[in-house]
């Protein structure tokens, strides 16, 4: 009990390191546009990303429960999966990269379920379509942030540009607020997986028949969006700085289209239990709006380090958590 207490514990911690990490995502655009100020802002995002348990189903979660063979699950290989992806998180968050704390979770289960059984031990279809979305969310967020923001200036050509700016300082507010409620709602659900994941290891949660989702307690999403929300109001400011003022320069108009193309994004993918990376999904949609002006207004060195960052997370986070189940395994903690 002590030892499940403790993974429960570290599952929350990486939750809460994914709160300020990821906190760039919810509210970089709403910050650099000066829409709201930096405190402001992340106690906005906070709110709605707690919020989020109100609005969706628990798909995500069940779908990462059920990403390894359950008879291979203990928590020493939750443990593991669980550091990789904290030290991985760390590591950007230094450097002030917006890598994808969801990426580096599975990458971290995944590569302590392949030192312990192999790949067999992998769900690896859900594996497969993730893998695909890591190249699809961004895309999809490209499209649609640059699609809405031409849409908006037809719509707007003949409006006198303070109007429109004002108008869209409001409108922002609506848009970070979805987007933030479409982050907690993705990403929170990522931890609950892990913890059910180590609930049934442990028997104290029944496991699902096969081809279904094993169920989700409340305790367990109540728990997850707090550790996320209390991360989010403690700020990211490094990758905020990256995120909102590095990669093209924002006004309020460019911000809304961003967020709520971010937002539609992640709606879609948390409908279909598929966990994206919210990093990469408004990196794509802040890209795809800085182009409509012109490709030079997108700074592509920034956006190249950004994107070395996605490509390292998840071998690098397997890498992490490999070595750590190993280390377990050599101080002869049960495997």
């Amino acid at each position: 009990m002590v030892a499940l207490i403790a993974i429960i514990t570290l599952a929350l911690v990486f939750d809460f390191i994914n709160g300020f990490h990821d906190a760039a995502n919810s509210i970089a655009t709403i910050v650099s546009t000066r829409v709201m100020s930096p405190r402001a802002a992340v106690l906005w995002a906070a709110f709605f990303n707690f919020v989020a348990f109100l609005v969706f189903e628990t798909h995500v979660a069940g779908n990462i429960a059920k990403g390894v063979t359950p008879g291979v699950v203990t928590l020493s290989l939750v443990a593991s999966g669980l550091v990789g992806a904290i030290v991985w998180n760390l590591i950007t968050w230094y450097y002030g990269l917006p890598s994808s704390s969801s990426h580096a979770l599975l990458g971290g289960i995944a590569g302590a379920a392949i030192t312990k059984a192999g790949f067999g031990s992998l769900d690896a279809p859900f594996f497969a379509k993730t893998a695909l979305f890591i190249v699809v969310s961004p895309v999809v967020g490209l499209i649609l942030g640059f699609l809405l923001m031409h849409l908006v200036m037809a719509i707007f050509r003949n409006s006198a540009p303070r109007k429109v700016d004002r108008g869209f300082r409001f409108m922002q507010l609506v848009s970070a607020s979805l987007y933030s409620l479409g982050h907690g709602g993705n990403d929170a659900q990522k931890t609950m997986g892990i913890i059910v994941a180590a609930l049934i290891a442990t028997g104290h949660l029944a496991a699902a028949e096969k081809g279904k989702s094993p169920h989700v307690p409340l305790w367990v999403v109540l728990l997850c969006h707090a550790a996320m929300g209390l991360g989010t109001m403690s700020g990211g400011w490094r990758i905020v700085k990256t995120m909102g003022m590095k990669i093209t320069k924002l006004a309020p108009v460019g911000g809304f289209c961003a967020e709520t193309s971010g937002a539609a994004t992640l709606f879609m993918a948390t409908a279909l239990g598929i966990p994206v990376s919210t990093t990469h999904t408004i990196t794509g949609s802040i890209v795809g709006v800085g182009s409509t002006r012109k490709l030079s207004a997108v700074r592509w060195g920034v956006a190249g380090r950004i994107v070395w960052a996605w490509v390292l997370t998840v071998p690098m986070a397997a890498g992490i958590s490999a070595l750590t189940y190993l280390l377990l395994r050599a101080f002869g903690v049960p495997g």
